[in-house]
C-alpha cells in the first residue's frame, strides 16, 4: 500500500474525543471553540497598516506574503494577502514547528534528501518507441494468492470500503481521497477471488485505462501505483495470456517510465515494489532492454533484501500488514523465477536462492503474530483486507514449495523485531516491545510501544484500534496516537510524536526487555523512554504475567513530579464492560450475555468505560468500548491490572 505524501498543518488542531474522530458523522470544527471567531474572521474587512499610512494600524511582520499559518487562527487579511501577526502566539507556533521539522528530518538518510530533490527537479519524457519482444515460453506458473474482488460491476470498484463508479469520477477523481485512487490503478481484481468469470471486465478495464491515462500524467503515473499495475497486467497474462498488442506496449512504456522514477527518496516497501515490478518486465520481455530493467531490480532487491527482512524474518517496517505484502511479493518473485524460460534462469538463479532462504523465517513470523482467529494482530500501520490474508499466503507458498511452520512455544521473542507472543492456556497475548520502525522510514509507525493485544481462545479481547484511514485529518492522528492503544498514557501526550499522516518526530526506544518462564507461566517486561522530554523526564515500564487462568499487567512510571498516567485497554467489538465495583468490571459477550473476562484494578484506581471505535479494515469503523484506568500524583506511580477468567 502506498505511504501517501500530505502536507500538515503547522497549528495544531484542537482536541477531539478519540471516539469523535472515527464513529461519528458530525463535522468536527478545528478551528476553536464553537462561537469563537478567529483571528482571520475578526479582522476581516479592517484596513491595513498600508491603507492606514506609515505607523498606523497593526502592526506586521517580515514574512512573504505567501507564508500562511494555517489552522484557523494568528492570521491577518490585507490587501496583497494572508500575512500573519507578529504576536507571541504566532512566534511559538512557528518555533514550535521548526524544532519538530527538524526531529523529524534529522533522521533522513542523504540519499533520500538527494533523491527527493532529484525527483522534483526531474522531468523526463514518456518514451514510446516499439516494446521489446515478450520472451517465451513460461511453464508452470502457479495460481498467486488471491484478494477479495475488488471490481463489483463493469466499472464500479469498491476500495477501503468505499462504493464508487467509473462512469461518474473517471480515473482520477479529485473528490476521492488519493489512496482510493491508487488502488483504483493497481489492478489487484485481476487477480482476485473469481476473476476468471470478470475477464471481459478485466479487458474492457485495461482498454479504459489505455484511452485515459497518457504516459507521465495523473495519480496512475505514481511509481508505486505503476509498480503494482505492471506487476498485476504481467501475472493476469501469464495465467489467461489475454492481454492486447496495446496493453503489451504500454507496459514497455510504464517500465522505462519507471526505471527513471525509482522511489530512492522513500526507500523501503515502496523501493522494493519498483524492483519488483523492473523484474517482472524485465523477464517478460526479452533482448538488451528488457535485461537493463532485469538488472536494475535483481541489483535494489540484492542491496534491499538483508536490510528490509530481518535475521527474525520480521519486515523492518514492524508491520503486520507489511510484512504480509512482502511475503507475497518475495512468493511471487520465486514464482515467476520457476517459470521463466531456461535462458534467463542462470542470471536470476543467485537471487532465487536468497528470496527462498527468507521465505519460512517470514512464514513462521506472520504465523506467531496472527491470533488464533487466524488474522494479522494489529501494530504500527495494520488493517484486514489490504494483503492477501495469512490462510492465502500458507497456501501460496505451499504451492510454490514452502510449508509453514505452525508450531507454538509458549513464548515467542523476535528479538530483532521486538514483537513478543505469549501463550498459556486458552490466552495469547501479543505484545509491542519494539521500535517504531526504521529511524529514517517511520511512515507507518504508530505511538503504540508496550501496547498489547489478548486472545481468549478464537476470540479477540483487548486489541489495539486498528487503522482507518491514510488522510490528513483527526481519523488518521488519533489511529496513529497511544490513546488508540492498550497501553499506558503520560500527561495525554503520544509516546512518539505522530504527526500528519506518515510523519514521526520524537521517537520511543525500548530498553531492558526480558521474557522468561516457569512452570507457573510466562512473563515478559520492558521499558520505552518517550516521554522523558516531559518534566521529570518519566519512564513507563510494562511487565506481563500469564498463567492458565489471568493475565497480570504491572504499569510503574518513574521520574519526578506530578503526573497524570492513564491506564488504557481497548475492548474488541462485540464486547462491553459491566462495572461491578470502581476498581472491578466484568467483560461480557453483547449477544449472549456470556462471562469472558473480569478486570480488577489491584490498586483501588477507578476503572471507568468509555466508548471508543475499532478498524479491522479501512473504512470500516465498529462502534466498542476501551477501559480506563488514571492515577495522577507524584512519580513514581504503579498500576497492577488483573484479567482472569
Amino acid at each position: 500500500m502506498a505511504a501517501v505524501s500530505a502536507s500538515s498543518n503547522l497549528h495544531r488542531p484542537a482536541r477531539i474525543r478519540p471516539w469523535q474522530a472515527d464513529c461519528s458523522s458530525a463535522a468536527h470544527n478545528l478551528q476553536g471553540p464553537a462561537g469563537r471567531k478567529t483571528d482571520a474572521e475578526r479582522y476581516q474587512g479592517r484596513p491595513s497598516r498600508r491603507d492606514l499610512g506609515p505607523g498606523k494600524g497593526q502592526r506586521q511582520c517580515r514574512f512573504p506574503r505567501t507564508f500562511e499559518i494555517t489552522g484557523g487562527t494568528h492570521r491577518t487579511t490585507g490587501p496583497r494577502g494572508t500575512i500573519p501577526t507578529c504576536n507571541g502566539s504566532t512566534f511559538v507556533h512557528i518555533l514550535s514547528s521548526i524544532t519538530r521539522y527538524w526531529r523529524t528530518l534529522r533522521h533522513l538518510r542523504p540519499e533520500q534528501i538527494y533523491w527527493r530533490v532529484y525527483l522534483r527537479c526531474s522531468q523526463p519524457s514518456p518514451d514510446h518507441s516499439p516494446a521489446p519482444p515478450v520472451r517465451q515460453p513460461f511453464v508452470g506458473w502457479a495460481l498467486p494468492a488471491r484478494r477479495r474482488p475488488s471490481l463489483i460491476g463493469p466499472t464500479e470498484f469498491c476500495f477501503l470500503n468505499k462504493r464508487a463508479s467509473l462512469d461518474d469520477y473517471g480515473w482520477d477523481g479529485d473528490s476521492l481521497e488519493t489512496l482510493w485512487r491508487y488502488n483504483q490503478h493497481y489492478f489487484d481484481d485481476l487477480n482476485a477471488d473469481g476473476g476468471l468469470a470478470r475477464a471481459s471486465w478485466h479487458s474492457a478495464l485495461i482498454e479504459s485505462w489505455l484511452r485515459n491515462n497518457p504516459p507521465s500524467t495523473g495519480t496512475g503515473w505514481a511509481p508505486y501505483p505503476t509498480s503494482l499495475r505492471i506487476v498485476n497486467w504481467i501475472k493476469w497474462d501469464l495465467e489467461h495470456r489475454q492481454l492486447s498488442a496495446q496493453a503489451v506496449q504500454s507496459l514497455a512504456v510504464q517500465a522505462r517510465w519507471l526505471m527513471r522514477r525509482l522511489e530512492r527518496h522513500l526507500l523501503g516497501n515502496h523501493l522494493f515494489c519498483n524492483a519488483k515490478a523492473l523484474i517482472f518486465a524485465g523477464i517478460y520481455f526479452e533482448g538488451a532492454e528488457a535485461s537493463r530493467w532485469l538488472d536494475t531490480g535483481l541489483d535494489v532487491v540484492e542491496k534491499q533484501l538483508d536490510e528490509q527482512i530481518l535475521p527474525d524474518g520480521g519486515h523492518f517496517e514492524l508491520s503486520t500488514m507489511y510484512h504480509a505484502l512482502a511475503i507475497e511479493d518475495l512468493l511471487d518473485l520465486i514464482n515467476l523465477f520457476a517459470a521463466a524460460p531456461a535462458s534467463v534462469r542462470i542470471s536470476i538463479n543467485e537471487t532465487r536462492q536468497r528470496l527462498a532462504g527468507k521465505v519460512p523465517l517470514m512464514l513462521a513470523w506472520l504465523d506467531r503474530m496472527c491470533h488464533p482467529d487466524g488474522e494479522i494482530s494489529f501494530f504500527n500501520d495494520a488493517a484486514m483486507g489490504i494483503a492477501p490474508s495469512p490462510h492465502e499466503l500458507f497456501s501460496y507458498a505451499s504451492r510454490v514449495g514452502f510449508a509453514a511452520n505452525h508450531a507454538q512455544e509458549p513464548i515467542t521473542y523476535f528479538q530483532h523485531s521486538g514483537y513478543v507472543r505469549l501463550q498459556r492456556g486458552p490466552a495469547v497475548v501479543l505484545a509491542d516491545v519494539a521500535r517504531i520502525g526504521p529511524d529514517y522510514l517511520p511512515g507507518h509507525a504508530h505511538a503504540d510501544t508496550l501496547s498489547f493485544e489478548l486472545s481468549l481462545g478464537s476470540r479477540r479481547v483487548i486489541v489495539n484500534s486498528g487503522t482507518s484511514n491514510y488522510g490528513v485529518g483527526p481519523a488518521r492522528s488519533r489511529d496513529r496516537s497511544t490513546d488508540a492503544h492498550s497501553t499506558a498514557v503520560v500527561d495525554g501526550q503520544n509516546s512518539s510524536e505522530v504527526w500528519a499522516s506518515f510523519r514521526v518526530g520524537r521517537r520511543a526506544y525500548p530498553l531492558d526487555v526480558r521474557a522468561s518462564s516457569d512452570h507457573l507461566g510466562v512473563v515478559l517486561s520492558g521499558t520505552h523512554d518517550g516521554y522523558t522530554h516531559l518534566p521529570g523526564r518519566p519512564l513507563h515500564r510494562r511487565t506481563w504475567r500469564l498463567t492458565d487462568h489471568e493475565l497480570l499487567i504491572e504499569d510503574e512510571v518513574t521520574g519526578k513530579g506530578i503526573h497524570q498516567v492513564d491506564i488504557l485497554l481497548h475492548l474488541a467489538p462485540g464486547i462491553k464492560a459491566v462495572s461491578q465495583s470502581g476498581s472491578e468490571v466484568h467483560l461480557v459477550d453483547t449477544t449472549s450475555d456470556a462471562s469472558v473476562a473480569s478486570v480488577v484494578s489491584n490498586d483501588a484506581t477507578t476503572i471507568v468505560i468509555e466508548p471508543s471505535c475499532w478498524h479491522p479494515e479501512f473504512g470500516k469503523p465498529i462502534a466498542s468500548f476501551r477501559l480506563r484506568l488514571t492515577g495522577r500524583a507524584d512519580l513514581p506511580q504503579k498500576h497492577t491490572t488483573r484479567l482472569s477468567w
